[in-house]
């Protein structure tokens, strides 16, 4: 019997990705990924079995994954990012522990593209943050509005992720209507797209503002809370610290 390492890329440049992370592609036979991750890293993929697959065929991939492992072989499941934030770690868990016979498996994290932008952007998690998926589909659009109310009722800093498709170009606007029902019209808002690869981007703009932003599926937006400021060029979310001194 094989074995199933469950893997977090990071952002996308191998220069992101921990040693742990690239330790074990390095010594999976096979890849099982969405194309588009499997082509960030070449190098590490290079001469291995593949199983790519394009996005909406994860279960397909997943079962792919566990046959080769259950033939004997080591195999990489990979994500970008973190896998168990809005990855693959939960599928793959879930189907493996629904088999007749036991197979090995380990999780590996990943930076998140959270983290990545966050860091691009200056210091917008110092408190409480919601990281929601504005993707509609696997969750209804109504349930994801329900938790952006709240997060925004709750004076979260709110990142979000899948923030606008070509399918799906109003849907962030309606986020920005929510927003603005809560927060001032220049709370700082930070856009960082294809965090850590060659042609990333970033932008600090306001909730007023960001929306006519060029904003893409590569994109992870941060929306501050009611204390976020902008400083020099980046966001800061202060902890308290100074009020403690």
């Amino acid at each position: 019997m094989g074995k199933i390492i469950i893997v977090g890329l990071g952002p996308g440049n191998v220069d992101e990705m921990t040693p742990r992370a690239r330790a074990a592609i390095e010594s999976a036979e096979v890849i099982a990924g969405y194309i588009t991750y499997i082509k960030l890293i070449p190098d590490l993929v290079s001469g291995k079995e593949i199983i790519g697959t394009a996005m909406m065929q994860e279960v397909e991939r997943c079962k792919q994954a566990i046959d080769a492992a259950v033939a004997g072989k080591k195999v990489a499941v990979i994500s970008s990012g973190d896998a168990g934030v809005y990855g693959m770690a939960g599928l793959v868990i879930d189907m493996i522990l629904d088999l007749p016979v036991k197979i090995d498996f380990e999780v590996i994290g990943g930076i998140s593209a959270v983290n990545a932008a966050a860091a691009i952007l200056g210091a917008p998690l110092m408190h409480d943050f919601a990281v929601i998926s504005l993707s509609d589909l696997l969750t209804s659009w109504e349930l994801i509005k329900k938790r952006v109310r709240n997060a925004a009722d709750g004076d979260f800093v709110i990142a979000l992720y899948n923030p606008k498709s070509k399918r799906r170009v109003d849907n962030i606007v309606e986020v920005q209507k929510i927003l603005l029902e809560y927060r001032e019209k220049n709370t700082p808002v930070g856009i960082v797209t294809n965090a850590g690869r060659a042609n990333e981007q970033k932008i600090i703009t306001t909730l007023e503002n960001f929306t006519a932003e060029e904003i893409n599926m590569f994109s992870l937006v941060i929306i501050g809370n009611s204390q976020t400021y902008i400083k020099s060029g980046f966001m800061i979310t202060p902890r308290g610290y100074e009020g403690k001194q």
